[in-house]
């Protein structure tokens, strides 16, 4: 396996320049990053519709159940265009969604904590619930920082896994048999 691996170890290295270029494009153009990946996920969503519909078609052809395949390529032919068409929007909306699901889970949350401060327990509940109390309402009233701070996470796994992989990239270039070096 190893002697596998070594062989190709320009492979480990190719994917980790593009995380580490993937990393740069998240922290110096955030928006520009999720953007390109809300694009991706919209090509994604039209190219699985479009797939769904042929299998429906070719169901049809067959005599065979076809109408769910159908109306699922539909969907995803839709939702791929109304996700290409307005990505920003999109985007801003999952920030909304996460808001809301922090705000709703803190809430939550900070009820147990509550109870269990009552009876002698765990504080750690009630500092967490609170965090996420607080980052539901950033997210709430300042979408755009969300969506930067998730590049900037996107970017930070995207480094770590860059550094990694090449790091495994030159051990692995290292230990090449020796007809290969």
């Amino acid at each position: 396996m190893l002697d596998i691996l070594a062989r190709n170890w320009w492979a480990f290295a190719l994917r980790g320049a593009t995380a580490i270029v993937v990393a740069v494009i998240s922290f110096l153009m955030p928006e520009t990053a999720l953007v390109a990946l809300v694009l991706l996920f919209a090509a994604y969503l039209f190219l699985d519709g479009v797939l769904a519909v042929v299998a429906g078609v070719r169901a049809a052809e067959r005599e065979e159940r076809w109408g769910g395949l159908i109306v699922e390529g539909l969907i995803g032919i839709i939702g791929g265009a109304i996700v290409a068409l307005f990505p920003g929007p999109v985007l801003i909306s999952v920030v909304y969604i996460a808001g809301i699901w922090a705000i709703a889970s803190g809430a939550a949350l900070f009820v147990a904590a509550l109870r269990a401060v009552r009876h002698g327990g765990e504080w750690g509940m009630l500092v967490a619930s609170l965090v996420s109390l607080a980052w539901g309402v950033l997210m709430l009233t300042r979408p755009v920082v969300g969506v930067v701070v998730w590049a900037w996470w996107i970017g930070a796994y995207a480094l770590v896994f860059g550094i990694l992989m090449l790091a495994a990239a030159f051990r692995l270039r290292r230990a090449r048999p020796d007809e290969l070096a």
